[in-house]
């Protein structure tokens, strides 16, 4: 391993099929081809709380990299190193990517998140900077984890120039792309898409069922008892997500909470009208202009937001034109790694 380079450490197989990995290999393409040497630290899955069998193994992959050498830590393991960060921060010069912070995500108790909170403060504490994809993100850094403005630095995700989608489905193509996990809130979903029995329109599930099988199964089973079976594809995971895309007409994820939400944003590109939740960063991403957005957890406004989309074409073909515009001022993969490469060069001096 040469101390050239730049290493970007991330836990288990960078080409699992979710936003944070998504963002990982966009990140490293496009650090290399601004000409920087990126070589990939694959770590165990560091999951919460850490084996000493993964934290073994952590210590001996870092072990390996030449002193004084950068390393981008991926947050999904980074929050969780916080003894191995304290060991290694005089020795390597240590960036975290914090996409969201652990413990804002579902499924845990209030003992395992505060336990969460207290790792992840201590390990950032011990990166030289810290890269986060949101506004959001950041400001909650500063205000609840002590950090220091100047040490957080935001690098949006970028998002690819498509074609518009066509938006010419009969019935309604309602799409949702995300995992099936409690943090996307299919379940509030598919409560408020059951008061719409009425109405015209037919959804269309797209998103991996392996990091919670026993959600995925009680989405399946709450769609068939409110009789949503035969108007709701479970898809699972597709190869071709711009496919999906090209056939909606409307973007619908009410996610419980969200650092960024790339897929809200290729929803945006690809010219499609938004109804989500106004949680954690979407209202960044999505302007009021593009979509409507409702508290989270609220099946009830949900509904009603969809269905002024679906009751009518002037409200979804002013959103849909709004989307369209929205597009052109999406940040694009280039403009993330050129902010990383710089806050890199600042931090090496």
């Amino acid at each position: 391993m040469s101390n050239t380079s730049i290493y970007f450490a991330f836990p288990g197989d960078l080409d699992t099929a979710s936003g944070g990995y998504h963002y990982d290999r966009r990140l490293i393409a496009e650090l290399r081809e601004l000409g920087l040497a990126v070589e990939l630290v694959a770590l165990p899955h560091c999951n919460f709380p850490l084996t000493e069998d993964a934290r073994s193994q952590v210590v001996q992959v870092l072990a390996k990299i030449p002193d004084h050498a950068t390393i981008i830590i991926d947050g999904l393991a980074y929050g969780v190193l916080d003894e191995v960060a304290a060991a290694e921060a005089e020795r390597l010069l240590l960036i975290a990517l914090c996409h969201h912070p652990l413990a804002l995500e579902t499924g845990h108790s209030e003992r395992e998140r505060q336990l969460l909170f207290e790792s992840e403060r201590r390990a950032l504490g011990y990166a030289r900077l810290t890269l986060v994809t949101s506004e959001h993100t950041r400001q909650i850094l500063i205000d609840q984890f002590g950090m220091a403005p100047e040490t957080v630095i935001v690098a949006r995700p970028g998002t690819d120039r498509v074609e518009f989608a066509a938006c010419e489905g009969n019935p309604p193509q309602l799409l949702t792309l995300a995992s099936l996990t409690r943090r996307k809130a299919h379940d509030v979903l598919i409560e408020a898409l059951a008061s719409l029995s009425v109405l015209s329109w037919h959804a269309r599930f797209v998103g991996s069922t392996v990091f919670d099988p026993d959600w995925a199964i009680q989405l399946q089973e709450q769609a068939a008892r409110l009789g949503l079976s035969e108007r709701i594809d479970f898809a699972g995971e597709v190869d071709d997500a711009q496919a999906e895309y090209k056939r909606a007409d409307i973007f619908v994820l009410p996610s419980r909470y969200e650092g960024y939400g790339m897929v809200f944003a290729e929803a945006i590109a690809a010219g499609l009208p938004v109804v989500g939740a106004s949680a954690g960063a979407v209202p960044e991403v999505v302007p009021p202009s593009a979509g409507l957005l409702v508290p989270p957890d609220d099946a009830d406004a949900l509904a009603d937001a969809l269905h002024r989309l679906l009751n009518g074409d002037t409200v979804r073909e002013g959103l849909q034109a709004g989307a369209r515009s929205a597009a052109a001022s999406l940040p694009q993969w280039a403009d993330s790694a050129s902010i990383v490469a710089k806050a890199l060069r600042e931090v090496q001096r």
